[in-house]
């Protein structure tokens, strides 16, 4: 594998409830297209939405990946997600503990390399 597609990243994913935001999260994992997901509640989002201006609670995941599992990642999400248009934004690591980097790497490609 390059070491491009070994690039961990970390994505952004909110979600319109509890339920959304852990079957989303159940639902990468079990494509084994991230290594770890967190899901923070309380999160306030103010957005334009159909010429609206909106102001929702949901739910924020924090996902990690690897550049390599991206497409993986975006799929099964767009798969399993309520909204039309979720955020699904990747953001890429800088710098972090190479031991934790390389267990999110090793997570995301499964147990054989998938």
């Amino acid at each position: 594998m390059r070491a491009d597609e070994e690039q961990v990243c970390v994505v952004l994913c909110t979600a319109p409830s509890e339920k959304a935001a852990a079957a989303l999260a159940q639902a990468v994992l079990q494509a084994r297209a991230a290594a770890c997901v967190n899901v923070l509640p309380g999160v306030r989002s103010h957005y334009w939405w159909e010429g609206r201006l909106h102001e929702d609670g949901e739910w924020l995941l924090l996902i990690k990946t690897t550049r390599a599992r991206y497409a993986a990642l975006q799929a099964a999400v767009r798969e399993a997600h309520p909204y039309e248009v979720p955020e699904i934004i990747a953001l890429d690591v800088a710098d972090g503990w190479p031991p934790y980097l390389a267990w999110v790497a090793q997570q995301a490609r499964g147990p054989k390399g998938v």
